[in-house]
């Protein structure tokens, strides 16, 4: 058994992070801290909740403690490996890749475990375009478009700018960690980040492209497209594959309607991708393709196996620091 705790109480706790590894059978919520007894979300029977971190600290039956502030992870994460606590950090890990460079060096010091949360990597139209991608039926992969959009202008129009609150870092947190996940470190990267409503204001915009040795992927997102674009285009020698909507898995838990149910997150056929291709015999085809299961819950298993069984990080070190690495270049491009 895993024995854990929270550090913060929130919307990502609560939402992204309970009802997943409450599921699991090989770890226990022992114990969620924050500041203040004023949070919206039910408490959990037989979970202390508890506002003076020596709870957790002193606490010899916990073993992992997760981050889920919405900053002051590297503050947070230092504190928690001083305390002999292995460590699982929200995204983004940090706010500069020099911090994330310490974390990772000083857990391994102390014989300790850190990684990033990335859920994202079990997305079900992720999966579903790594599956389309390994078939073979694409030819060689020419270029790949990723977007997240939103229509959300009241947004933007409401924030000043910070690193912390950009559009890039808490967005591009996702899909840049896809991109490094599945296609690795690329050649070169272009970057086009932009505040849309002005200097001083909420950055709003990024458009990434990542060049490979005979392949682009893009990374595109903004709060501004009253009509999104497709979640995923892949284009290959020899067809396309197009996947219209996102991972069903946020949105059904935006509705509470949880992980414990069988059609949790599962695509209905009107959410399938459409594959079109011409075979070796030059005969055209097009065809839906069943989506994959996503699961963020693979991640709590994944840290799970690393930490009692000993096996290798699902998020590797390197990719973690090299998206902190992209993510301050993007940033860094604005003009406050």
């Amino acid at each position: 058994m895993l024995t854990i705790a929270y550090i913060g109480n929130g919307k990502s706790t609560n939402r992204y992070h309970l009802p997943f590894s409450l599921k699991n059978e090989n770890i226990r919520v022992k114990t969620i801290y924050s500041r203040r007894d004023n949070s919206v979300w039910d408490k959990i029977p037989e979970v202390n909740y508890v506002h003076d971190l020596n709870k957790i600290w002193l606490d010899e039956e916990i073993q992992l403690v997760v981050i889920c502030t919405p900053v002051e992870h590297y503050e947070y994460a230092k504190l928690a490996l001083e305390n002999g606590k292995h460590v699982l950090v929200e995204k983004p890990f940090t706010q500069t890749s020099d911090q994330a460079k310490e974390l990772f060096a000083y857990a391994k010091e102390k014989n300790l475990f850190i990684q990033c949360y990335q859920n994202r990597r079990f997305d079900s139209d992720f999966l579903t375009v790594q599956k389309v991608i390994n078939s073979g039926v694409l030819g060689d992969i020419l270029e790949v478009e990723m977007h997240y959009d939103y229509f959300r202008p009241e947004v933007p129009k409401s924030l000043k700018f910070s690193r912390e609150n950009s559009y890039l870092y808490g967005h591009g947190c996702h899909t840049i960690d896809q991109v490094l996940s599945y296609f690795g470190n690329p050649n070169h990267i272009t970057y086009d980040v932009r505040q849309l409503l002005g200097k001083g204001h909420f950055n709003d915009y990024f458009d990434l492209d990542f060049f490979y040795d005979s392949t682009k992927v893009s990374v595109k997102s903004s709060y501004f497209r009253l009509k999104e674009r497709p979640s995923f285009i892949v284009y290959g020698k020899k067809g396309v594959f197009v996947k219209q909507t996102k991972d069903r898995q946020e949105e059904h838990l935006k509705l509470f309607y949880m992980p414990t149910n069988k059609d949790f997150g599962i695509d209905l056929p009107e959410h399938y991708g459409v594959l079109t291709y011409v075979d070796d015999d030059g005969n055209y085809h097009e065809e839906k393709v069943i989506s994959e299961v996503g699961d963020y819950g693979r991640i709590y298993t994944g840290v799970y196996e690393s930490i009692i069984n000993g096996k290798e990080k699902i998020v590797k070190d390197e990719e973690t620091i090299r998206q902190m690495e992209i993510l301050e270049e993007g940033i860094n491009l604005i003009n406050e």
